[in-house]
């Protein structure tokens, strides 16, 4: 039996919360999904000690308080948390986004996709090539 997955995702639109949630359910419907709403909330949820750490987390860029860039960076600055790997979940479709996103760290650059079903199929592309590289 495989171990539960925990994602996080972080993220302000609450539409985009539910689809990813949907279709995470459809893709993995043991997985274990957590949200924060910034990236300022996201960093205070890891920071705590008994918060399960996420297998991955989900970075949206454009948020209030703490964008995604910011977030990242200090993701990648924290012995803790360095080790996640962080895939940068957004609207942005920009070549320069995803440039210097890989850069401050980030292990993928995934557009949200239109659709419901383009969201699943993206999703599960991604996480069929993360678990081949995890073997």
């Amino acid at each position: 039996m495989r171990p539960q997955k925990v994602y996080m995702i972080v993220d302000d639109d609450l539409d985009d919360y539910d689809f990813f949630c949907a279709a995470m359910k459809e893709i993995d419907p043991k997985c274990k999904i957590v949200m924060a709403k910034n990236g300022e909330d996201a960093l205070q949820q890891l920071g705590q000690d008994n918060f399960e750490l996420p297998n991955y987390i989900f970075l949206d860029l454009n948020m209030p308080r703490m964008d995604g860039k910011t977030c990242l960076s200090h993701l990648k600055k924290n012995e803790r948390l360095k080790h996640i790997p962080v895939v940068i979940y957004t609207t942005s479709s920009s070549q320069k986004h995803k440039t210097e996103t890989l850069k401050l760290g980030a292990d993928y650059f995934l557009s949200k996709p239109a659709s419901y079903r383009s969201i699943v199929s993206q999703l599960q592309k991604l996480l069929d090539s993360l678990s081949l590289l995890s073997k």
